[in-house]
């Protein structure tokens, strides 16, 4: 059926099969079985490559625990494009990493005016990056249908402005079970 399909659209488009999808856009697939695992692991590595931290200490955990950025800290000012430059590329990592979301688009808030705190901020995500750079999401079929949501908050976490913030929210429905891993 999907022969035949291919088929019929190349006799109506301009188009041709080039087999199954391996790279797009800075995005790996790697298929089997019913299973897809999507990471961005060269773009990772050379991001890390870009900023300067190859062969890094790596951390554990994207950012220190309990660690509280503020728009004013005294530690003075960073270089803006380069902060813009790190957070625009860690922004295009978080599609197959939602682990750094919630600490990128915490950084990501003080874009106008980075300082020294907040760059080292953004480059401990990196050092993280840097030691599970094959991480991606698994994509596999299930017999089961379910719907799963994972949510991340706090209650007026912003100590500038008292507002809450809310990490990231991922939800599956029926035959897509998401998760974070390392490669197969």
């Amino acid at each position: 059926m999907v022969k035949e399909f291919k088929e019929q659209m190349m006799s109506i488009f301009e188009m041709t099969d080039l087999g199954e999808l391996h790279y797009f856009l800075g995005l790996e697939v790697e298929q089997e079985n019913g299973k897809i695992f999507i990471s961005q692991r060269k773009y990772a590595n050379d991001l890390v490559a870009k900023f300067g931290l190859k062969g890094c200490n790596a951390v554990q955990t994207p950012m220190n625990t309990n660690e509280k950025l503020t728009a004013n800290d005294g530690s003075g000012a960073a270089n803006v494009t380069q902060f813009r430059s790190l957070i625009g590329g860690l922004m295009y990592l978080t599609h197959t990493r939602p682990d750094v979301a919630h600490a990128v688009g915490l950084v990501a808030r003080f874009m106008q005016n980075p300082t020294k705190q907040h760059m080292g901020a953004a480059k401990r995500i990196l050092r993280y990056i840097a030691a599970t750079s094959s991480y991606g999401l698994w994509y596999n079929t299930s017999d089961e249908p379910r719907l799963l949501g994972f949510s991340d908050s706090d209650w007026a976490g912003s100590v500038d402005d008292r507002k809450s913030t809310t990490g990231s929210f991922c939800s599956t429905f029926n035959s897509c079970n998401k998760r974070l891993n390392q490669t197969p």
